[in-house]
């Protein structure tokens, strides 16, 4: 889970920036760990994964921490697991030896065959590969090579953003970019790096997708305020 955008170069760390916020040891960390492993739970309770069930996890995390990468920490038939990302992920490989780890291209058709996993799942990933089109392209591909899909994104209606940690003036676009230029943070604002995700968005990006649909909130519950959004396909 937890795949950025940039390309990643020889030993680079991508996915740096996106734990800014969850600083090691502090209270936002702690809330994110929480938060995930509250993810984790409803991952199994919509998917029902067996002890033979073949997951891919899209957009693993080459950040190791406490708050990353809570599926290959959790889950206990790892032999069963399959992650890609876009880096090389030393650490990664190094943390989940007995994982497969494939590197993929940004934006580019998964090297998977169609079906070829019982389960895919990506979290915090779909917010951050660039256009519309390329977030509908992502989800038909993780409904093409798996049977099952769960993605979950940060919803945009929690109260405090997860990647600038400013809080309510992101429940506006206007006011958002206002925020993130008087604090430097422009880049968030551009929608290669960060479209920020509503109940309503997700579900149209799943338009037109054979499967059952089902979109709700995950992470922290506080309602439609909830930290994070799930979008189920079976």
């Amino acid at each position: 889970m937890d795949q950025v955008r940039p390309e990643a170069s020889t030993n680079t760390v991508v996915d740096g920036k996106y734990y800014e916020v969850a600083k090691p040891a502090s209270i936002a960390e702690r809330l994110l760990i929480v938060a995930r492993d509250r993810i984790y739970s409803d991952f199994l309770t919509a998917m029902r994964p067996t002890p033979s069930c073949t997951i891919l996890d899209v957009g693993v995390s080459d950040v190791i921490s406490d708050g990353a990468n809570v599926l290959e920490r959790k889950y206990p038939q790892q032999a069963n697991l399959t992650a890609c990302g876009i880096g090389e992920a030393i650490e990664f490989q190094a943390e989940f030896p007995a994982i497969p780890y494939v590197r993929i291209e940004p934006n580019a058709r998964l090297p998977f065959a169609d079906g070829a996993f019982d389960i895919v799942t990506s979290n915090a990933v779909l917010e951050h590969v660039g256009s519309a089109d390329n977030q509908r392209a992502f989800v038909r591909e993780l409904s093409r090579v798996g049977k099952k899909a769960f993605i979950t994104v940060p919803n945009r209606y929690f109260p405090v953003e997860h990647h600038t940690a400013i809080p309510l003036l992101h429940f506006g676009d206007g006011t958002f970019k206002i925020a993130c230029s008087i604090l430097g943070k422009q880049s968030w604002t551009e929608q290669e790096n960060l479209i920020l995700m509503s109940r309503s968005l997700l579900r149209r990006l799943a338009e037109g997708i054979d499967r059952s649909t089902s979109v709700g909130y995950t992470g922290l519950r506080l309602g439609p305020f909830s930290s994070n959004l799930s979008l189920s396909l079976t």
